[in-house]
């Protein structure tokens, strides 16, 4: 699914969503209420799309040996509150040992405490301790399937990017300029600030007088 070169992606991860974002022309942004688990995580990485039923993660487990390494996984669940607690610890190192990109999560997670330490990037709507079920009848589960969160259609390869600042989409399609453009536009804050160290205004460089 992975349409952008290494190099592309770890500059996407250092580029950060809010760049991306911009760079993108301000579309592609998840709602505000996604969290990473500590202020630390960050991903950046293609989609592998999961849909699970509300208070079930069985698909969760499913995707794990489904994605590729450097695969972002990105669960849809409608989950509303009260949350589900999806994800946790063991799941985390399941994902860590199989060298997945991160997860974004229409949910809740636990373990919150441990996550840190064991490092893998967790985005995911609150701490939440109510566990889920596995059902092996239930048919409403999917993977690979285009998926929608809060608005924004979210298909499989497309670019994710998530921080502390939020998460962002990017069609795969539009991943490369997206990330370049970014590039260029991180260049010219870094000389929009070295003119305000040197005593120029926002008022002035931006016209808004």
């Amino acid at each position: 699914m992975n349409s952008l070169t290494a190099e592309s992606l770890s500059l996407a991860r250092s580029l950060g969503s809010a760049t991306i974002h911009e760079a993108a022309g301000r579309i592609g942004d998840l709602p505000a209420r996604f969290h990473p688990v500590s202020a630390g995580m960050v991903l950046a990485g293609p989609a592998f799309t999961v849909v699970c039923p509300p208070g079930d993660n069985l698909w969760i487990h499913r995707a794990l040996y489904a994605a590729q390494p450097g695969d972002v996984l990105v669960v849809s669940t409608g989950d509303r509150e009260p949350l589900w607690g999806y994800w946790g610890e063991i799941l985390s190192v399941a994902a860590q040992a199989r060298k997945l990109g991160g997860l974004v999560l229409e949910g809740g997670s636990r373990d919150h405490a441990a996550l840190p330490t064991v490092g893998f990037p967790v985005i995911s709507l609150g701490p939440c301790i109510r566990g889920t079920i596995k059902d092996k009848e239930s048919t409403v589960g999917r993977l690979g399937a285009e998926i929608e969160i809060g608005g924004v259609v979210i298909r499989p390869g497309d670019l994710l990017v998530g921080d502390q600042d939020g998460v962002v989409v990017i069609a795969a399609k539009d991943a490369e300029a997206t990330v370049n453009a970014g590039r260029e536009r991180e260049a010219k804050e870094a000389t929009v600030m070295d003119s305000l160290r040197n005593g120029a205004t926002t008022i002035d460089i931006y016209g808004l007088g």
